[in-house]
């Protein structure tokens, strides 16, 4: 009896003493595909096992426990990563903890539900909108599953069911991204009007801008709640135009039927907006711009185009610290219909995590809302200076070290570590 307790004894050390984890680097040098990594550590946590996120540690790396399966998976997704002994794993965390560090260890425990709010007539197939998302192409490749919902989920009370919502290119003002002039003779612009029209008479508005800020206004219930959303490009500067503009028609006659209230402007409720104030719509119906919101001021080459994010406490405030992970601090511009934000009309409660200060320009921005929280981030496809109507969707494939997309999957990690109970 006491050799065989001797004997597991020995044992159950020597399986301890064996015990070891996987670390993904996520620096420059040590990283063949940053995107596919994030997968991994999504994948991982549907399985019901915790991610360490390394924050400000080798470009945020990824530690998790070490077995066979975990290995084979970052094998077959060519995804770099070396094997840690338990006690060098431990040694790291106090470095890590040390109060002079800017690092930290955030603990991911439960993978994300994942929305995209995008047209059910434009997405996995059926597509109208001649255009790509950067978001679904990244989620993707790295492999992330994710629902698709649009206005009648929204207004059906869809949301709850999700920690993590992103809004899809998107006109909320009901101005079909103001392509009128462009595209208004093209079949694609017809036809996903006569949809949008359609969607709107079937679920009661009269209008589409009616139809748009009823949603809108409904996902601002769902961020109030607890809900993280996300979004980028018209989605961003749209959402908060339509809004403020709540009760008041700014569409012109092309896009509604009727004339736009000429008095519009200075009807703009800015207390009702997440991010901007004091910005000025766009008077001219065929111009392919909302408002001011949008950094005009602009005289940049694609070569000189860059903005920088900032550092912040990793034990101090390590939302944004995981929302700015990436393995460098510089990332190349990119264009899109919303492409940056002018600083003087965003709110002074928001904070910019990434902007280009040359030219007073906010890219990246974050805040709060009730119990959760929103991101925007401006631009269109990081890997696409300028993509243009009907151009091809960008393959990942050639961009798995991508800075600009490291950003967008930051956002759709880091529910993973909030503990936040939704309000009901």
């Amino acid at each position: 009896m006491k050799r065989s307790l001797l004997i597991l004894s020995c044992l159950f050390y020597t399986l301890c003493a064996n015990a070891s984890y996987i670390m993904i680097p996520m620096d420059h040098d040590n990283q063949r595909n940053h995107l596919k990594a994030y997968g991994i550590a999504y994948w991982i946590l549907e399985k019901d096992m915790e991610v360490y996120w390394l924050l400000n540690y080798e470009g945020g790396s990824f530690v998790f426990e070490n077995l066979p399966s975990f290995e084979k998976e970052l094998k077959t997704r060519d995804v770099s990563y070396r094997v840690m002994p338990d006690g060098e794993f431990a040694q790291l965390r106090n470095t890590i903890g040390d109060p002079e560090a800017n690092m930290e260890v955030m603990k991911l425990e439960k993978a994300p539900k994942i929305a995209v709010y995008t047209p059910n007539f434009n997405a996995r197939g059926a597509k109208i909108q001649p255009w790509d998302d950067a978001v679904t192409l990244v989620l993707t490749y790295a492999e992330i599953p994710y629902d698709v919902v649009y206005d009648r989920e929204v207004l059906e009370d869809k949301l709850p069911e999700y920690d993590w919502l992103h809004l899809h290119h998107e006109d909320f003002t009901g101005q079909y991204g103001r392509f009128y002039y462009s595209q208004g003779s093209q079949p694609w612009y017809k036809a996903n009007q006569a949809k949008m029209e359609e969607l709107a008479t079937d679920l009661g508005f009269k209008k589409v801008s009616q139809l748009k800020l009823a949603v809108a206004k409904r996902i601002k219930e769902y961020v109030s709640g607890g809900g993280f959303m996300f979004a980028m490009c018209s989605a961003t500067d749209s959402y908060d135009i339509c809004l403020a503009a709540e009760g008041l028609d700014i569409c012109a006659d092309m896009y509604d039927g009727d004339a736009s209230d000429p008095n519009a402007q200075s009807k703009l409720d800015y207390s009702q907006t997440f991010a901007f104030k004091d910005f000025e719509l766009t008077k001219n119906p065929l111009e392919y711009e909302f408002s001011t919101i949008d950094h005009k001021k602009r005289k940049l080459s694609p070569e000189t185009d860059y903005f920088t994010l900032f550092d912040f406490s990793a034990k101090w405030d390590p939302v944004p610290t995981m929302l700015t992970q990436n393995h460098t601090r510089t990332v190349k511009g990119f264009m899109g219909q919303t492409t940056a934000f002018g600083k003087e009309v965003v709110k002074s409660d928001v904070l910019v995590m990434g902007e280009n200060n040359s030219i007073d320009e906010a890219r990246y921005i974050h805040g709060t809302f009730g119990f959760g929280t929103w991101t925007f981030y401006g631009g269109h496809d990081p890997e696409d200076y300028r993509h243009y109507v009907g151009d091809p969707e960008t393959d990942l494939n050639l961009h798995p070290n991508s800075p600009g997309y490291r950003l967008i999957l930051n956002n759709v990690l880091f529910p993973a570590a909030q503990k936040k109970k939704r309000k009901t």
